[in-house]
């Protein structure tokens, strides 16, 4: 399971008298996955990590009977943003590198835009711009941005954007700097 990808699948239950009602007993399910009484998860999980529910199925017996088992599903990250090098100021220019990866089955129409916001005015300056398709399984994949700025304070923000068309989709990644880089001298 990735995270933004869409996810279907149907629980199936044997032995015991149909219909069956399903329902979460204990933990939680991914974020954005949800369980239908009839046994269906679907969704798009939003957040990456590891998980662990219990589920239920109770059947149409009277009395009826209730089947329990655990699951330890984990998402992973579809799309992986970051810092290859730390932007860094060199003289008057603000240079560094991001890496990219597709850890989905999907190929990603992928463009990431790099900018350094001026603390003083909030002006934004394009510090790099890729845009290619990033095959399934890509990992560490290098964009290198750089430029002269004028004196300054300087915040990089770099955004990742996938789209994934034939399933009308889009994943984001985000990443910032900690604190203004300080370009002393101008270009």
């Amino acid at each position: 399971m990735n995270t933004g990808g869409e996810y279907h699948a149907q629980l199936k239950a044997t032995g015991i008298a149909p219909p069956f009602v399903w329902a979460v007993l204990a933990g939680d399910l991914p974020e954005g996955i949800n369980l239908s009484a009839s046994g269906e998860l679907s969704g798009r999980p939003i957040k990456a990590g590891a998980y662990n529910f219990t589920l239920k199925v109770e059947d149409s017996g009277h009395p009826p009977r209730t089947v329990t088992k655990a699951y330890s599903p984990s998402v992973s990250e579809a799309l992986l943003l970051d810092w290859l090098e730390q932007p860094k100021v060199r003289d008057n220019r603000i240079d560094g590198s991001v890496q990219v990866s597709n850890g989905s089955k999907d190929t990603f129409d992928l463009t990431v835009v790099i900018v350094a916001v001026a603390t003083l005015d909030q002006r934004a300056t394009t510090l790099g711009y890729e845009h290619f398709d990033l095959k399934p399984g890509a990992s560490n994949i290098p964009v290198k941005f750089g430029l002269a700025l004028p004196n300054g304070g300087y915040v990089v923000h770099v955004d990742a954007s996938a789209e994934i068309a034939a399933k009308n989709s889009i994943l984001r990644q985000r990443l910032q700097t900690g604190g203004p880089l300080q370009v002393a001298v101008g270009p």
